[in-house]
């Protein structure tokens, strides 16, 4: 399985994340190239060498009209803070009187250049506009505001519409079957906006990062902006620790400032045998449930999104026999998995752990047969081939047939051959 991992000990910043992304690349220039030929309107996008902490890498540069993006003209009211790096510190104080002087943009706005003035692939374009749906939705909801009445300011959106707009070109162009992250590391203390003074993380990169483990440290200062929270929101599929893979290249973004440890977003790209994922795992005592009772628990549990609910025989309080109602599923199914569980046991408490977990990888496809066809299940990784027909399949046939599920079974087997 080809999988992109990104190491977020140092946050996310759009820029960053594009920079890291290209040095994956066997031609990196060649790639930045092919960005400019996107046409956003009054944007060049280059690429310069880099070094932190005695660690070789990339920056990302935008340069909106010949001009860098400069940090104070980020976050006035009702505007998103589509900050070029993290290492901006939205000190926004100098007043420029920049509302009289700039243009602002919609999402419509973003839509219109997306759809017809910039040439990308139609999954690309999709992509852009689903990130900044995303950045949009979270203002909104920070600001109290509709959609619609959400504005960006017109040449910090065109930064943050040249990052987007890269990393997700660049994902496309590796395509990986599977992206991961660590926790992202957002910072810490407070940062300085039009708004006043604003905890870390800013509220429009906290609502983006809803349901992504996140933690906080001894760095003082915003390291994941927005920008970099909606990507990593959108593309990311797991979020735990780099699973075993065979490493073919590693990339490095790099941000603008310096600190003890290097300041930069890694990229590494290889192959996994399997899979990985990370699960959270919940479990509770029953001791004054009947069996059917548990049983119709359990069918709770699945219409909620647990990926696996079992029980295990144990001995409770004053030795009476009772179960060990288990359930496993994805962190964006928790609570409702948790709420089921509340609901339809008896339990009053709940224990949770987050686990990761290796996974073969899956695929379905079906043989037809004299009888009808037969679904099966194909897994693999990890020097493993393994192989199971549905069951469903084979008992309706050898009902209607008079047949064993041997039979039935052989006949499927025989019929994929015959296939091949």
């Amino acid at each position: 399985m080809r999988t992109l991992y990104l190491d977020c000990a140092m946050g996310a910043a759009g820029d960053m994340l594009c920079a890291a992304l290209l040095g994956l690349l066997p031609d990196p220039q060649k790639a930045v190239a092919e960005l400019n030929a996107i046409g956003i309107p009054g944007v060049t996008m280059a690429l310069e060498a880099a070094e932190k902490c005695g660690i070789r890498g990339w920056h990302f540069r935008v340069l909106v009209n010949g001009e860098e993006e400069d940090e104070h003209l980020h976050d006035h009211h009702h505007e998103h803070d589509h900050e070029h790096d993290h290492d901006h510190q939205h000190d926004h104080e100098h007043d420029h009187d920049h509302d009289h002087h700039h243009h602002h943009t919609t999402v419509a706005d973003i839509e219109h250049l997306v759809r017809h003035h910039m040439t990308l692939p139609p999954a690309v374009a999709e992509d852009v506009l689903a990130v900044f749906g995303a950045i949009a939705a979270a203002e909104s909801r920070v600001h109290g505001q509709t959609i619609d009445q959400v504005h960006f300011h017109e040449v910090g959106t065109m930064d943050a519409l040249a990052d987007v707009t890269a990393a997700c070109w660049l994902l496309h162009k590796l395509s990986p079957d599977k992206v991961a992250a660590s926790p992202v590391h957002v910072g810490s203390g407070t940062v300085r906006c039009a708004h006043g003074v604003l905890p870390v993380p800013a509220p429009a990169t906290a609502e983006l990062l809803r349901g992504v483990p996140i933690y906080g440290g001894a760095i003082q200062g915003e390291l994941c902006t927005p920008t970099g929270a909606a990507l990593l929101a959108h593309f990311v599929h797991d979020f735990g620790p780099l699973p075993p893979m065979t490493m073919d290249a590693v990339g490095y973004g790099m941000g603008q400032k310096d600190f003890p440890q290097a300041n930069c977003l890694r990229a590494i790209l290889g192959d996994s045998e399997g899979g990985g994922d990370t699960v959270t795992a919940l479990a509770c005592n029953l001791d004054d449930m009947t069996a059917e009772d548990v049983a119709f628990a359990m069918e709770r549990l699945y219409d909620a999104g647990a990926l696996e609910a079992y029980t295990v025989a144990a001995t409770m309080k004053k030795g009476r026999p009772g179960l060990v109602l288990h359930a496993l599923c994805r962190p964006d199914d928790e609570k409702a998995v948790v709420a089921a569980m509340l609901r339809h046991t008896a339990t009053i408490g709940i224990r949770r752990q987050t686990m990761t977990r290796y996974t073969l990888q899956r695929e379905t496809g079906t043989v037809a047969t004299p009888w009808g066809d037969v679904g099966y299940k194909h897994s693999h990784g990890y020097g493993v081939e393994k192989r199971k027909w549905e069951h469903d399949d084979l008992a309706a046939i050898a009902r209607r047939e008079g047949m064993t599920l041997n039979e039935v079974r052989a006949a499927a087997e025989k019929a994929e051959e015959t296939g091949r």
